[in-house]
């Protein structure tokens, strides 16, 4: 079993760099997620007892008073950021431009996801997993969808 300092990769790509004991987590350690977040976290036997989620774009997650993109604030991070567009033109996501969601599909944070096959895949198009009913449920209700047509601001003359 693995002992020490080590890294160790995942099946789905996640990395885990940091101690480990009897071939688990134990001490200080840190997950890497493909989507370039990280997980930062100190161990006891393959458990987080205490832990940070920091996403990609270095927005740190709060388990408690967390009020990203809430009803009292509804900007995103980049925006908190950078500063707001000017009144008219709006950020549909994080990311601006948004990214480019395929026909009857919907971007479900991960990846774009087909309801019509269930099938949810990352950005670069590679499966990623099967949703089940409640997924599915979420997604379609929560979830920005492809548009039938493009639509761009236009100012006035």
């Amino acid at each position: 079993r693995m002992e020490g300092q080590g890294s160790y990769v995942l099946p789905t790509g996640t990395e885990y760099r940091g101690a480990l004991r009897d071939g688990m987590f134990d001490g200080e350690g840190e997950l890497l997620f493909p989507n370039g977040g990280t997980y930062r976290a100190v161990w006891h036997r393959g458990v987080p007892t205490q832990g940070k989620y920091t996403f990609a774009d270095g927005l740190e997650y709060r388990d408690k008073k967390w009020h990203y993109c809430d009803g009292y604030d509804r900007r995103f991070y980049t925006e908190i950021c950078s500063g707001l567009k000017p009144a008219g033109i709006s950020q549909l996501t994080n990311l601006d431009p948004p990214r480019k969601i395929p026909v009857g599909c919907y971007d479900c944070g991960d990846g774009f996801y087909n309801p019509e096959t269930r099938v949810i895949v990352d950005y670069k198009l590679r499966f990623l997993r099967n949703a089940d009913d409640d997924e599915h449920e979420w997604i379609v209700r929560t979830c920005r969808k492809a548009w039938d047509e493009t639509t761009e601001h236009k100012p006035k003359p």
